[in-house]
């Protein structure tokens, strides 16, 4: 111990000059755009190599929660393609074309870092701007939506969850259509909140809640969860409504990022709308 102080001592003004060279990058990072949009996407590619490495192992020990995962998604896209077969409208087919034309690319992912214990939870994921992959695009796994990509580098991308205080999905009760918000108030993994969904409507404890037609980000009619309770405040409008999540975000391993060929042409032209109309 006393040869640690001694080492301290020694070279004391050495250490003092890193902590204000620390500082400084840091005041430089937090008060300059261009900075921290480089420090980020830097950082993003070395620590998304470390966590590249990590996932491998987790992918092993998560090995038969992802199968029956995969076996399952399988499964309802047998039923869709006998469903499709026996129909007599060939339309069914292309319900996510737009005059014949691919509306969604969807890419495949592993899922190398993952949180869900923060206010603010992210996922790593090990594909980028080399993949196809752009920030706002939608990401889902087999069983509901997971979230939005939020950085980019050439080989990762940084995903903020569902499981973010910032985050808010457009959604519709399945069985009746009518649409409101869903955000995560912190607290449990497994539940967010329904809002904006007016008294006069028709609800039941295990509707199911999936993405509306609203946002560019998510195709409509993914799975977002089931109703688990509802309640009316005295003098309010809305009910309070929770639902249980369908995504299980604590074993995620693959997903799929969301690409719609066609949102930067919406949101172009939303943004024509003058604000004061």
């Amino acid at each position: 111990m006393r040869a640690l102080f001694l080492l301290i001592y020694k070279f004391h003004f050495f250490f003092f000059f890193l902590v204000l060279e620390v500082f400084c990058i840091y005041l430089l990072v937090q008060n300059n755009n261009y900075q921290r949009a480089s420090f980020v996407n830097s950082s993003n590619v070395l620590v998304g190599k470390f966590y590249d490495e990590v996932g491998v192992f987790n992918s092993f020990v998560n090995l038969k929660t992802t199968n029956k995962n995969l076996a399952e998604e399988n499964a309802r896209l047998r039923k869709l393609i006998a469903d499709t077969s026996m129909s007599s409208k060939a339309v069914k087919v292309s319900v996510n074309d737009s005059l014949y034309k691919q509306q969604y690319q969807y890419i495949t992912a592993h899922v190398i870092n993952n949180s869900i214990n923060r206010r603010s939870n992210y996922l790593t994921l090990n594909k980028g701007r080399a993949d196809g992959v752009r920030r706002e695009d939608g990401v889902i796994a087999s069983n509901g939506a997971v979230g939005k990509v939020k950085y980019v580098s050439e080989h990762f991308c940084v995903v903020m969850s569902l499981l973010h205080k910032d985050t808010k999905i457009s959604a519709r009760i399945k069985k009746n259509k009518y649409s409101g918000e869903l955000r995560w108030e912190g607290g449990s993994a497994t539940q967010a909140s329904l809002n904006d969904i007016a008294v006069h409507v028709p609800i039941a404890i295990g509707d199911t809640v999936v993405t509306s037609s609203y946002s560019p980000i998510y195709p409509e009619g993914i799975t977002l969860g089931t109703i688990a309770h509802f309640e009316l405040k005295p003098g309010q409008n809305f009910y309070n409504i929770t639902v249980n999540l369908s995504t299980t975000f604590g074993n995620l391993t693959y997903v799929y990022i969301v690409n719609n060929l066609f949102k930067n042409e919406q949101v172009k032209l939303e943004s024509e709308i003058p604000q004061h109309d």
